[in-house]
């Protein structure tokens, strides 16, 4: 695992725009594993900047999605396929085939949990980049005794709920189901993008890679994957620095 902390929010959307760009142009059919949330907006803005001077086509690129709403189609505006569409797929050259979200409004989601495995399992994703909540979720993978490994619909903890409620209107709107891509298939993703920001996160950042490996932590599982890569503002790893101030010696700034 290498863990890589900076001082600016630009220079860690610029770093890992970077790392996505690379992982795109060294592959002749890059497969893309994306997330939404507030995390990953100025990492999108910077690839869009890139292929807009030319330095980036998106031609090739096949895309997946960690998760959706249920029950929210894709024209809501709080939908994880408007997210996407708003902030990368209508500025770039990405063909719409090749841009996969769970549909959270299938007749049979059960059959759309599997279609989206079997995708993914036709097409490995190259690059899967990661937020993590506040209990620790990634993808909407919740704290529990036990994990599923396969994509599935979930029921979003409180937490989770009280989270995402700043989104909508009221926490009554927030949907209480989503699709998400299981922790086995995030696991099985080729490299592992983590990305991190803000003091609310720092107990988490420390939990989920120092701390014991358990469900109960579902990011924590993230240490036994072999090529993940963390990136950190410094307010998010400020409680690991506090610990193993000998990572500071990795620090981007």
């Amino acid at each position: 695992m290498k863990i890589t902390f900076f001082d600016s929010q630009q220079k860690l959307d610029d770093y890992a725009a970077s790392l996505i760009a690379e992982t795109i142009s060294s592959r002749k059919k890059p497969v893309l594993g994306l997330a939404t949330g507030s995390t990953p907006i100025g990492i999108y803005k910077n690839l869009v900047q890139k292929h807009q001077r030319g330095e980036l086509s998106f031609r090739e690129v096949t895309t997946y999605n960690l998760d959706e709403y249920a029950g929210l189609t894709a024209a809501h505006h709080q939908s994880y396929a408007y997210f996407m569409n708003h902030h990368l797929f209508q500025h770039v050259d990405l063909p719409p085939q090749n841009r996969h979200i769970p549909n959270g409004t299938a007749a049979d989601l059960l059959e759309e949990c599997q279609e989206y495995d079997r995708m993914i399992a036709a097409q490995p994703i190259d690059l899967q980049l990661l937020g993590i909540g506040h209990n620790g979720h990634i993808g909407f993978n919740e704290p529990a005794s036990g994990l599923t490994g396969a994509t599935h619909v979930v029921d979003l903890q409180e937490e989770t709920l009280q989270a995402n409620a700043r989104f909508f209107t009221s926490i009554d709107e927030v949907p209480k189901r989503a699709i998400t891509m299981g922790v086995g298939a995030i696991l099985k993703a080729k490299t592992i993008l983590l990305v991190v920001r803000g003091a609310d996160k720092a107990a988490i950042v420390k939990q989920a890679l120092t701390g014991p490996i358990t469900t109960h932590c579902p990011a924590s599982l993230l240490q036994t994957h072999a090529n993940v890569v963390v990136l950190l503002d410094q307010e998010a790893g400020r409680e690991l620095l506090a610990d193993e101030p000998s990572l500071l010696n990795m620090a981007h700034s």
